[in-house]
Parts: C-alpha cells; structure tokens; sequence
C-alpha cells in the first residue's frame, strides 16, 4: 500500500462530519473482526494513557499481553496519532 492510498484514505476520514456516515463507512470498509479488532487498539491505548496494567488490560478486553505491548510500542515511540486519543 502506497503513500497515495493511505492519504485517499486519510481524506476520506477527515471529511466526514457526521458520527453515522462514520461508523457506516468503518462497517462498509472493515469486516466486523477488523472492525472489532480497531475497536479493541483503540480501548487499549486510552487505558495505557489512564495507567491501567496491562495484566488488568488483557482481561478486561480478553487480548494478549503481546497485543497490548505493541499498543504501548506505538503510543512511545510510534506515529502521533495514539498520542492525540
């Protein structure tokens, strides 16, 4: 996937408004796991930034401690993204 793709993409999102659009677009472009599974990266970056353990994490979420350790990777030292949840 190239640079133009992903900023498409990105313009997509940007110009969308309206929470519904927004949620149809993700149902439309995700399967449900996909979808699930941002959901999920999402729930796990807002609670490393509120401190919860990542052994707390895991269970309330029922995700590994590996999937948790990434998101704790990218909210460090990844894009600036996570950072702004």
């Amino acid at each position: 996937m190239n640079s133009k793709e992903i900023n498409e993409l990105a313009d997509v999102i940007v110009a969308i408004d309206d929470r519904q659009v927004a949620k149809d677009l993700l149902r439309n472009i995700l399967t449900p796991t996909e979808l699930e599974e941002v959901v999920k990266r999402l729930q796990i970056v807002k609670l490393l930034k509120k401190g919860v353990a990542q052994r707390e994490i895991a269970k309330k979420l029922n995700v590994s401690i590996g999937t948790i350790t990434r998101g704790s990777r990218e909210l460090k030292s990844g894009a600036p993204g996570f950072k702004m949840i």
